[in-house]
C-alpha cells in the first residue's frame, strides 16, 4: 500500500491530502477546473489559484430535438477562485485530457 493510500480513512482524507497540489473540479453546468487546492470546508467550498476554467457549451439548432447539435469549448484563466461547494461534483488529485480514452491518474 502506498502512503498516500495508507494516509486515507474517510473522504475528506483525499482532499487534505491534495492541499497544495494540482487537482481536476468537475461542477455542475458543464464546467471544470483545473487549479492549486489551498483550502476547503465540510461544504465543499474550495479555494484555488492559478485555475484554468472549461466550459463546454452544447448548441442545438431550434426545434431540432434530436438533429445534430454542436460542442463549443471556452477556456479561461484566474489567479483566484473560490468555489462554492454545492456545484461541486468530482473533486480529483491528477486528470489526464481527452485522447484516445479518457483516464484518470492517480
Amino acid at each position: 500500500m502506498d502512503s498516500v493510500a495508507s494516509g486515507i480513512q474517510e473522504p475528506f482524507d483525499l482532499i487534505r491530502l491534495s492541499l497544495s497540489e494540482r487537482v481536476f473540479v468537475k461542477l455542475r453546468g458543464d464546467r471544470e477546473l483545473t487549479g492549486v487546492l489551498h483550502a476547503y470546508d465540510g461544504h465543499m467550498n474550495l479555494i484555488l489559484s492559478d485555475v484554468e476554467e472549461t466550459i463546454m457549451i452544447v448548441d442545438q439548432p431550434e426545434g431540432a430535438v434530436n438533429g445534430p447539435s454542436t460542442v463549443n469549448i471556452a477556456k479561461r484563466k484566474m489567479d483566484m477562485l473560490f468555489v462554492r461547494g454545492d456545484g461541486v461534483i468530482l473533486v480529483s488529485r491528477k486528470y489526464i485530457k481527452w485522447g484516445a480514452a479518457l483516464s484518470m491518474s492517480y
